[in-house]
């Protein structure tokens, strides 16, 4: 039997163990030589946390909001695609466990279930969508539509696949879809990515994407997206801070500040680690939220000092499915709101707001810190 998790890494040790290794190696990898996959976590040990002392922390509030929408945490879920690989119930089971616990859920354009299918499963949760714009701009268009139908609060446009990343592993197994499974959110083989003809010898993925998704999307893709909705749109893969200026100029209402896991450009930096220099670019005038290599709350607590609103999991999801669907998700989800609220209390938080860039400093600016703190 396998012992109780304790840690997220516990959780994908399990679902290592039992998902296909072609599955397993698509959920984990990142592109070519993986470098920013493990800088993405390597890099939340090298900011040092600063904590207060004797500040009555018998009570902690981990309440927040995110685009208006309040939530019980700044722990929200990241879209990940096709999440009945991992489990027969995939992202109805992420979606309920997320309304259990009182935080909000990213839908992937990619889900093996469909946004119709969420939203009935979960109607007072708290739900927001994941785009991809298509060559068929008519495709996006009702996406969109289909997600305000069904209340979801907005929109997270990926901005940084006009190509999909080369990553080895999934050429290696030549992934694609097993035939009982297919994207939801479309009707027809191709668009559902369960094509008869299969994709090659190259990741079906990849494949797909060169096929239907638009490598000409640009800046004025957001005004479009803006006249479409009334949704909040969330600029989502943002790392530069001149990119993060250009995508406040042209209305978004948030920015993700996310190198996609690590799956498209190898050899960027990780995301904490240009947190601090997006959040000053915005100057407060959008919200900033953060993925990438968050494994532990205190990972959650210095993303917050450096100026993010939420963050939000992605693998840390997949692995607490593949160990016991909606069960698994929510201990995933509960271990993380425990580890986040433990770190809060020592570093002498009461409630998110308390949370500032003074908790948190390198190594290098350890000395200037205590000089200013005498």
């Amino acid at each position: 039997m396998f012992p109780r998790p304790v840690c997220i890494d516990d959780f994908e040790k399990y679902a290592k163990t039992i998902l296909q290794k072609s599955v397993y190696d698509y959920y984990r990898s990142g592109a070519n030589d993986q470098e920013t996959l493990a800088d993405n976590i390597a890099a939340f040990s090298r900011w040092k946390l600063y904590p207060r002392i004797l500040r009555n922390v018998a009570k902690v509030d981990l309440t927040t909001s995110v685009l208006g929408q309040k939530i019980s945490m700044p722990i929200c879920v990241a879209s990940t695609a096709m999440q009945r690989l991992a489990h027969v119930d995939g992202e109805l089971a992420t979606v309920r466990a997320c309304h259990s616990m009182g935080t909000g859920m990213m839908l992937s354009t990619w889900a093996t279930s469909s946004i119709e299918e969420v939203a009935q499963a979960a109607p007072d949760s708290t739900r927001w969508l994941q785009l991809y714009i298509y060559k068929d701009r008519e495709i996006s268009e009702q996406l969109v539509k289909r997600a305000e139908r069904n209340g979801y609060k907005g929109i997270f446009l990926t901005v940084d696949t006009p190509y999909l990343g080369n990553r080895f592993d999934d050429v290696r197994n030549r992934f694609q879809l097993p035939p009982h499974l297919r994207m939801k959110n479309f009707q027809g083989f191709d668009l559902a990515f369960s094509s008869k003809e299969g994709y090659g010898d190259n990741s079906g993925l990849a494949q797909y994407v060169a096929n239907m998704i638009d490598s000409s999307i640009n800046w004025e893709d957001i005004t479009w997206l803006k006249k479409l909705t009334t949704l909040p749109v969330v600029a989502k893969g943002i790392l530069r801070a001149d990119d993060a200026r250009t995508a406040v100029k042209y209305g978004v209402d948030g920015i993700l500040v996310s190198n996609h896991g690590a799956r498209q450009l190898d050899g960027v930096p990780a995301t904490i680690d240009v947190l601090p220099e997006i959040v000053e670019a915005v100057e407060g005038k959008v919200e900033v939220f953060l993925d990438g290599g968050i494994r532990k709350g205190t990972d959650v607590l210095k993303a917050l000092a450096l100026g993010a609103k939420a963050v939000f999991l992605g693998r840390p999801i997949i692995w607490g499915l593949a160990y016991q669907g909606e069960k698994g998700v929510k201990q995933v989800l509960e271990m993380m709101k425990e580890e986040f609220q433990l770190a809060m209390a020592l570093t002498g938080c009461r409630n998110v707001k308390d949370i500032d860039k003074t908790l948190v400093q390198y190594p290098k600016d350890f000395r200037t810190l205590c000089s200013r703190a005498k």
